[in-house]
């Protein structure tokens, strides 16, 4: 069903959302006016898992719904439901600790991978046929 990669697609961008609200909050908390993208270390942190939410949901989104296109809805929704785990895991630990980012994104890294090889074998399959 197309609601389930639609609701994922929906969750992905909430996070993205409360995640860059949270530089926004930041900016204030640690006088870090734009157009500054330095200062406090917990500011650049939070900034950081902005940004590389961004990068990687550019990466993510095509593939999520590909996968769901040519493989399956419902499994392309739970690796997306994964990715978003993952990405939530890697903003806990980057806002802590940069080094405690490397889980969420292994989790986000390894799921946006399997979207990908999924999509391209579901392309193939239906190129052979």
């Amino acid at each position: 069903m197309e609601i389930y990669p639609s609701l994922v697609t929906v969750i992905a961008l909430a996070v993205y959302f409360a995640i860059t609200a949270n530089v926004g909050r930041n900016r204030i908390k640690y006088k870090v006016l734009p157009p500054a993208t330095t200062g406090d270390p917990n500011f650049e942190r939070a900034l950081r898992v902005q940004q590389n939410t961004l990068e990687q949901m550019v990466f993510f989104l095509p593939l999520l719904w590909l996968f769901c296109f040519y493989i399956d809805p419902v499994w392309g929704s739970a690796i997306g439901g994964v990715w978003i785990v993952g990405r939530i895991l890697y903003a806990i630990g980057y806002y802590q600790e940069a080094n405690r980012r490397m889980i969420g994104f292994a989790i986000s890294s390894l799921s946006s991978l399997a979207l990908l090889v999924g999509s391209v074998v579901g392309m193939v399959l239906v190129l052979i046929k």
